[in-house]
């Protein structure tokens, strides 16, 4: 899990750079800024990883799958 509440880009996409680059399964991410939540979303996609974007008030949790 990553918990990057608080955080504004490009802090949350390095944050989850480093976690993808250990090959995980699945991630998941907690966001707090719309732009993070675009960004981490097509760095995702361009690593391989189908993204789910679920709100929970006002975080934004992203569930990353590898395809």
């Amino acid at each position: 899990m990553v918990d990057a509440r608080g955080l504004l880009c490009p802090m949350p996409v390095m944050m989850v750079r480093k976690e993808v680059a250990t090959a995980p399964a699945a991630l998941e991410v907690l966001v707090d800024d719309p732009c993070a939540v675009e960004n981490i979303s097509r760095f995702a996609a361009s690593q391989g990883y189908s993204v789910a974007v679920s709100e929970q008030g006002t975080d934004v949790k992203l569930e990353l799958t590898k395809q």
